[in-house]
């Protein structure tokens, strides 16, 4: 084993190994999200609320094991687990709103039959009130 691992305190290896254990196992649910869920918007909302939190955790921890092992305090996982705070969300929204821009556009080039079945209408939204002549 790892000598430096014999001498890391108990006050530090509890908590490394409590936000390791959560943090894994955060990222592996978000993972089964995105392998199981059968939509993209489902699909994206997994890992888009998970890598936060369990990216979070895993370099939280890091930071704690090595502060505790050079005895000062290392913050270049904290600038790390803000960064990836802070863009995650914004990311995962760009791509949920590029597929509901891909699909509006998709919508948009196909004609949509209207219910009586002699009109069609090349209308994004089918259920507005105007018609087509």
């Amino acid at each position: 084993m790892n000598p430096q691992l014999e001498s890391l305190p108990l006050w530090a290896s509890l908590p490394i190994t409590l936000l390791l254990l959560l943090g894994s196992a955060i990222v592996l649910i978000g993972a089964l999200g995105l392998v199981r869920l059968p939509h993209f918007f489902q699909r994206i909302h997994g890992p888009a609320i998970t890598i936060t939190l369990g990216t979070g955790s895993i370099l939280i921890a890091s930071m704690i094991y090595f502060s505790a092992l050079q005895s000062r305090l290392v913050i270049h996982e904290l600038l790390i687990t803000v960064f990836v705070m802070l863009t995650a969300p914004v990311v995962a929204m760009l791509l949920m709103r590029t597929a509901v821009y891909r699909d509006l556009r998709a919508r948009d080039r196909r004609p949509i039959v209207s219910a009586n079945k002699s009109k069609t209408t090349t209308e994004v939204y089918p259920f507005s009130s105007k018609e087509e002549p």
